[in-house]
């Protein structure tokens, strides 16, 4: 296998993507950038070849500017999320929202609600069995090449081979080519005192033997980092960043009480650097699956004391819960926190966590009432963790839920939130004293 010239990359492209297909690829760290990058810049070629129409991209979470508004005067974008870069797309009003949850996604495309005609895909070298593994990523995508019409891949010596449900034969795809491009990493920042606070809560909830369920960004990897105290702890997960080496380097990462895939980690997608696709290579205590395991609500609840962690944009008074919309904009999504906080409830010992700073630029996230639409609904929500404590709303009223979330808003915003209280239970028919 060679770099094709761009001239015959652009011909390869042309003959196997048809005006009017819609495009899927690995979202975040997995994104295929050579052939991405290729796609954009042939956009009006493709769309346009054969005048039949324009081309459709699925849009996850990015890691990339590959993207970009302008890109949309021959792409229409749709997707779940607006994380990362992505949140231009939004921002520009280019992208179409699918307010799904995300174990759906690979049912939607099974039954051709969401057309899958062309994957693009990065895989690691094949291994002595000629077999090329998904290498960062599952999730949906098995789904996405099940359907799919036409197979392209791009092959990276930097991308490990990983453990999995799907691995691929070289007949499998309609053009193979190097990689150009180093794998993406996810960004990071150091954590404030505000998320190692937080982060210091959510540790000690967890016991030793949990199974961790982790969301994606600074805060879930600032809670890793604060569980180092612990032992046998293992993993379901999504998501699986840096820290989750991290705690596997380190001797606490053992998956030995696992309910559930004993011995073994199981996630969708490593969103992190050099050091975690290092740990994951060839490594046979982790597994990538595909959505419909790692999100199946039977798999969750049987899991050992499953604590899922994740955050959102805010939260109201009574518990529910907005982790897609701030400031008018849209920039997160529905994901998959209903599905693992639901899991959470129903494991014995389990926890389900939604954990944020109390404050964004001195605005409160306990909210009266949520700026944005209910991503949660309060029927689901467990225990709200900011740097000021833990709510845990289990079992509570609605006036008791009050109390406990004033009791973990930023101070300055408490008897703001006290008087508006008033006026929302009295709305809801309930009581506050």
């Amino acid at each position: 296998m060679s770099v094709l010239s761009p001239d015959t990359l652009q011909e390869r492209l042309q003959a196997l993507i048809r005006p009017g297909d819609t495009l899927w690829w690995g979202q975040a760290t997995a994104e295929p950038l050579t052939l991405t990058r290729a796609v954009v810049a042939q956009r009006h070629a493709l769309a346009r070849h054969g005048g039949q129409g324009r081309l459709r991209v699925f849009v996850g979470m990015g890691a990339s500017d590959t993207l970009q508004p302008a890109h949309a005067d021959a792409i229409d974008f749709f997707g779940y999320a607006a994380g990362g870069p992505h949140r231009a797309l939004a921002q520009a009003g280019v992208l179409d929202i699918l307010p799904s949850h995300y174990s759906h996604l690979p049912g939607l495309i099974d039954e051709g609600l969401l057309p899958a005609d062309v994957v693009l895909l990065q895989v690691s070298p094949p291994d002595a069995q000629g077999r090329y593994s998904l290498g960062l990523v599952h999730e949906y995508l098995p789904a996405a090449i099940r359907k799919a019409r036409v197979l392209i891949g791009e092959v990276n010596p930097a991308i490990p081979w990983t453990h999995g449900s799907l691995h691929l034969q070289a007949g499998d795809f309609a053009l193979l080519v190097d990689a150009e491009h180093p794998p993406l990493d996810q960004a990071r920042s150091a954590p404030g005192p505000a998320e190692q606070a937080i982060a210091g809560h959510v540790a000690a909830l967890i016991e030793d033997g949990a199974t961790l369920q982790v969301g994606v960004g600074n805060l879930p990897e600032a809670v890793l980092a604060a569980l180092h105290g612990h032992r046998d702890l293992g993993l379901h997960s999504g998501a699986v960043g840096d820290g989750i080496a991290a705690l596997a380097e380190a001797g606490v990462l053992t998956h030995a009480r696992k309910s559930q895939d004993r011995g073994v980690g199981i996630g969708g997608i490593l969103m992190g650097g050099e050091s975690l696709r290092r740990w994951a290579h060839r490594n046979p205590a982790l597994q990538l699956r595909e959505t419909r395991y790692t999100h199946d609500p039977e798999v969750l609840a049987a899991s050992h004391r499953l604590a899922a962690i994740n955050s959102a944009v805010e939260v109201d008074l009574t518990g529910q819960i907005n982790s897609e919309v701030a400031g008018g904009v849209y920039v997160g999504a529905v994901g998959g926190a209903v599905d693992f906080l639901r899991g959470a409830a129903r494991s014995r010992g389990g926890l389900p966590i939604i954990a944020l700073p109390a404050t964004a630029r001195g605005a409160t996230r306990i909210v009266a009432r949520l700026s944005g639409p209910v991503s949660t609904p309060r029927s689901d929500a467990g225990l709200i963790v900011t740097e000021h404590g833990v709510a845990d709303l289990r079992g509570q009223t609605l006036s008791r839920r009050v109390k406990r979330l004033i009791d973990i808003a930023a101070p300055e915003h408490r008897a703001d939130l006290e008087q508006q209280a008033h006026t929302l239970l009295r709305q809801c028919g309930a009581a506050f004293s």
